[in-house]
């Protein structure tokens, strides 16, 4: 089951429909906090990687109930890997380490940044190799990414303060 699309089109829009909310929520809470968030470079590039954590679910989502070849989906899917864990490398690298203080230091400790982009890249390299779990990769994938991400958000409207 773990190499047939097509059986996990109900996975695809549970998953469409969670990760598109908890993105509006992100929205508010960054819209709430945002004259703190935007003085902050690091707030604000740990702010962006919780919103590339949601749109890669709202990414592989989509890419699931799309109606395609299986190989065009493993390979959608390994070039989501890339990018969101590009973004996440170049956005952490902009935040800085060591330095932070307070919500950016939680964040950047528990955040599951580029743990989401290499089980979205082992899902789509198993996938089309059809051996290794396939499709199966991305439940903790998209686990981690809404998890890291909800965690995150909270973060950022109940810890930052003005």
């Amino acid at each position: 089951m773990g190499y047939m699309a097509s059986m996990w089109l109900g996975f695809g829009g549970a998953l469409a429909a969670v990760a598109g909310a908890l993105t509006g929520l992100l929205f508010v809470a960054l819209s709430v906090k945002g004259d703190v968030l935007s003085a902050s470079r690091s707030l604000s590039s740990r702010a962006a990687q919780t919103l590339v954590l949601f749109m890669t679910s709202v990414l592989i989502a989509l890419l699931l109930v799309a109606p395609q070849p299986a190989a065009a989906l493993g390979w959608e899917l390994l070039a989501v890997a890339v990018v969101s864990g590009t973004a996440m490398f170049f956005l952490d690298r902009r935040a800085g380490h060591g330095t932070d203080q307070g919500v950016a230091r939680y964040v950047e400790k528990f955040s599951p940044n580029m743990i989401t982009a290499v089980l979205v890249g082992v899902a789509g390299l198993t996938f089309l190799l059809e051996a290794g779990g396939g499709l199966y990769w991305l439940i903790p994938a998209t686990v981690a990414s809404l998890l890291g991400g909800v965690v995150n958000a909270w973060l950022f409207l109940v810890k930052v303060t003005s």
